[in-house]
């Protein structure tokens, strides 16, 4: 699907990061305009600047929202979830190996059916819009099917997506199960098919270690040496019983990265999800040929997995992101996420503040997954991806920000109380994709005697 062609003119309070907060000075790394216009011209940011010199000097004709006082800010980035397992999140009680046999695999066997995987793959890109979500890095299962339908819907709706069929030839039930051949070859088949299809790119997925042979693995690193460009996703070192597995199948091997550092699966865009337990050896083993942390902390939390050490990853050189991790992850939101990862970290004694969490979950991560040249930040040549958040969504956060003196104590509130609430619209290439005022399950539109925040001084017509 091609983007939508023609200009369009967005109006709000700006927020984007040009560094990383935790690295640069504030003043360096936040860009924030309290009045700025972003104009988007064939899906593509092409100028930026404070609103009301700009709404001046439009051209006639170019279509003006102004979604003041709302927070305009690149749409969020998740990367690493799970589109199968929908519909056992929040399922009762155990811990990550217990939960994949009783939980996960009964569900994936589901998706050798192309309708199941195709009213999945629409339930999650509906919900991703309305958490405010454009991109994500997605495992689709064992079938090649699941894989296709969830591109043929991604590219349908013209989004940037990730994803990938899972390799998986042991540790699982027989009708999720692929050989090393199979998997290799439909995972090329995806790839001649869809990578830089439209907005889509194709992930090489071992699902991990313990359900992967030698031999897959090393069909697998076969897949990564002819197809450099291809993103990895894994998982790794979720779980002690997971790193026991491991360190049993695997004698050979220093440690658990070493398994996937043998099999040539440690690169730039290499995303491996959790990454709780690692000693430092492998995180410098990690950061050294630039593949990426993924933080799960809700499924982290939910599955008793252990805390993620970002302190350490840090120290290191080891870039991080932050993901849902639906469905052991327990939210949809980013900002849920974002309130969760924070309390993990305070349970290791680090401290998050608003301004990094923002930068991870969007031009953070953007770079994580290796796409920070596309999407991720308000800046000219990138793709209008963004997300409108109102910081007022509910009554206890409008209370709370009656209270709030500073731009990072309004993101903070926002990231600890906020949910899907919060999404005001979210755009995908100019295009909105969703709306809570005329979504079947949104609000209703406050009343101008009711708004939430002061009513803007000057300002375009809506073009809705």
């Amino acid at each position: 699907m091609t983007a939508r062609t023609g200009t369009l003119a967005i109006r709000g309070r700006l927020l984007s990061f040009d560094a990383d907060p935790a690295v640069e000075a504030e003043p360096h790394a936040v860009m924030f305009l309290e009045d700025g216009i972003v104009v988007v011209k064939d899906g593509v940011i092409v100028e930026i600047g404070e609103g009301p010199a700009l709404a001046r000097r439009l051209p006639p004709g170019v279509p003006l929202v102004d979604h003041r006082p709302h927070l305009v800010m690149a749409g969020f980035i998740d990367p690493h979830l799970h589109m199968p397992q929908t519909q056992v999140i929040a399922s009762y009680g155990t811990e990550l190996m217990a939960w994949l046999s009783k939980y996960t695999f009964p569900e994936e066997l589901r998706y050798g059916d192309s309708g199941v995987a195709e009213e999945a793959s629409r339930f999650l890109f509906d919900t991703l819009a309305a958490n405010g979500t454009t991109t994500a890095a997605v495992y689709c299962t064992s079938h090649q099917i699941s894989a296709e339908a969830f591109f043929h819907e991604a590219d349908r709706r013209g989004l940037r997506m990730i994803a990938g069929k899972v390799m998986m030839d042991r540790g699982a039930p027989q009708g999720l199960l692929d050989t090393a051949e199979s998997g290799y070859e439909q995972t090329k088949e995806l790839a001649a098919a869809w990578h830089g299809r439209g907005r889509l790119e194709v992930a090489i997925t071992p699902r991990f270690a313990p359900t992967s042979s030698e031999a897959q693995l090393e069909a697998t690193g076969a897949l990564a040496a002819e197809f450099p460009g291809l993103p990895i996703q894994t998982h790794l070192s979720e779980n002690h019983g997971e790193i026991a597995f491991v360190a049993d199948a695997f004698p050979w091997s220093k440690d658990y990265t070493d398994v996937y550092e043998h099999y040539g699966l440690v690169r730039p865009r290499a995303l491996f999800g959790h990454c709780i337990h690692l000693s430092d050896r492998e995180r410098t083993a990690l950061a050294s040929k630039g593949a990426s942390a993924i933080f799960c902390p809700t499924s982290n939390l939910f599955l008793g997995s252990g805390l993620y050490d970002l302190a350490a990853s840090r120290r290191l050189g080891l870039t991080t992101g932050i993901a849902t991790d639906i469905g052991g992850g327990t939210s949809y939101s980013m900002l849920t996420t974002a309130a969760e990862g924070y309390k993990v970290l305070a349970l290791k004694g680090q401290k998050w503040p608003a301004f990094e969490a923002f930068h991870m979950m969007t031009a953070g991560n953007a770079a994580a997954v290796g796409i920070a040249d596309k999407v991720g930040r308000l800046a000219v040549g990138l793709e209008a991806d963004l997300v409108v958040l109102d910081s007022r969504a509910s009554e206890p956060m409008r209370r709370r920000m009656a209270r709030v003196e500073t731009l990072a104590e309004e993101l903070f509130a926002l990231m600890v109380l906020g949910d899907d609430r919060a999404t005001v619209a979210t755009y995908a290439m100019g295009r909105k994709i969703y709306d809570r005022y005329h979504a079947g399950h949104a609000t209703l539109a406050p009343k101008l005697d009711q708004a939430p925040w002061p009513q803007p001084g000057e300002g375009g017509g809506s073009a809705q």
